[in-house]
């Protein structure tokens, strides 16, 4: 893979020292240690965030590890809620998860989270990439507190050995990692930009196929329904409920997670474990045989379909290829099971929910107050087209073999883009810490 420009002009130092701080190591001879609070001021100024005209940043506001904005809101807050009041050129270092790098160099006066700490430094530009740099944020984010929240102390943070180059290096470093990180996050955004392009394509394989079929000259005819459109002639349409079981857990029955057991040979499945192409029984909970026993309709068999029935991952759905322990699922996720294996492929029904139409009827489907819900009812509703047996396995078979050749594509795409932001992450590192010169 060919990184951005630039790495034959990447040199040494001619001699370093040790700076006696382990994250650091070796710097070069001429640059210096001291304690961040004696570099950096932190500024602690508050106001009252509501009617404020200034422009507010929240923690979402501040895209991981770029140090750039991703979206900027106005303040929608309490009358006492309270924000941080920040100047131009000041550094907000996110405190609240530190791992997420919420640090933004600031190009604007304006109000902020308190969950940001304000830095001011008469040249904050190098400093800002040193606070980016992963060396310094796994430094912080190894000194949080708080198991659900896990916050930094702006005291301990202050109390952090930090490297300082002379300023004209300070200067050069920060030119040279601006250019080098723009043209790294430019070309991730590329290949973000087709791997998105690569799963539009994908989808339109899968939709043509469970709706359309694979000759393009066959006759076609209404399917009644608005939103699947036309079907081939001799594909009939029809209701889940009239050629699929569906089943669900109705709750837990008193199970709770202290119920858990280490190993056993009756495991179940939650949403999170059918997300990818491969389920992840390897991430499944195990349950007692007793509690396995209870629910014999949501028992898991070879061929069986589960919906994502509740909250963000709604119409996540996935196949049970094979099961390497007795298994159940949990009250997220709904069974499909076809009641004629011979009139209905598994498969081919797994592929019609995730085409884009089926999917977008699920969304016009979703219900529930605060987190989205799909009742049973509305499953068993659905409206499926259903080829003759023979042609479905033949639009099966072809849609493996178009999505895989897909993605395998984006998985390319998706190391070079891994890569990308590893390259990028060791220049920050190298070049905060003078293990790199990018002065002549």
């Amino acid at each position: 893979m060919n990184y951005p420009d630039g790495q034959a002009t990447i040199k040494k130092y001619p001699v370093y020292k040790d700076s006696g701080v382990e994250w650091m190591g070796e710097i070069p001879v001429g640059w210096e240690v001291n304690r961040l609070k004696y570099v950096l001021r932190l500024i602690s100024n508050k106001m009252e965030s509501k009617n404020n005209p200034l422009c507010f940043l929240g923690m979402e506001s501040i895209e991981s590890w770029t140090g750039k904005l991703a979206k900027v809101g106005k303040v929608d807050f309490d009358a006492e809620g309270l924000a941080n009041h920040f100047h131009k050129k000041d550094i907000l270092f996110g405190k609240l998860r530190p791992y997420l790098a919420k640090v933004y160099l600031s190009e604007n006066e304006g109000i902020c989270s308190t969950e940001f700490l304000i830095y001011r430094c008469p040249y904050p530009y190098y400093y800002q990439k040193l606070m980016l740099s992963h060396s310094f944020i796994n430094l912080i984010d190894s000194s949080t507190y708080g198991a659900k929240m896990p916050r930094a102390s702006a005291d301990w943070i202050g109390n952090q050995l930090i490297p300082l180059p002379p300023l004209p290096e300070q200067t050069a470093i920060a030119n040279f990692l601006d250019d080098k990180c723009s043209k790294i996050d430019r070309a991730v955004a590329q290949k973000k930009k087709l791997v998105e392009l690569l799963k539009e394509r994908k989808q339109i394989v899968i939709q043509n196929a469970v709706t359309k079929g694979l000759n393009p000259n066959a006759k076609m005819k209404d399917s009644g329904v608005e939103w699947i459109g036309e079907i081939p002639e001799g594909w009939e349409v029809c209701k889940f409920k009239y050629s699929i079981r569906t089943k669900a857990r109705l709750g837990w029955k008193g199970l709770k997670a202290s119920e858990y057991v280490d190993k056993s040979d009756y495991g179940f499945l939650s949403t999170p474990n059918i997300k990818n192409n491969d389920i992840a029984f390897e991430k499944a909970y195990f349950i007692t045989q007793k509690r396995y026993n209870e629910s014999p309709e949501i028992m898991l068999e070879k061929g069986d379909v589960v919906l994502a029935k509740d909250g963000s991952t709604l119409g996540t759905v996935n196949i049970i290829k094979s099961l390497p322990f007795k298994c159940t699922v949990n009250s997220s996720l709904a069974v499909l099971r076809s009641f004629n294996k011979d009139r209905l492929n598994s498969s081919y029904l797994m592929f019609f929910l995730k085409s884009e139409k089926c999917q977008n009827n699920i969304d016009m489907k979703k219900d529930g107050m605060g987190v989205p819900h799909l009742f049973q009812s509305d499953i068993n509703n659905f409206v499926i087209p259903i080829p003759p047996f023979l042609e479905q396995t033949t639009i099966i078979a072809h849609i493996k073999k178009e999505t895989t050749k897909i993605d395998n594509a984006i998985t390319l795409q998706q190391k070079q883009i891994e890569k990308l932001k590893e390259y990028k992450a060791t220049l920050i590192n190298s070049a905060v810490t003078g293990k790199i010169k990018v002065v002549q």
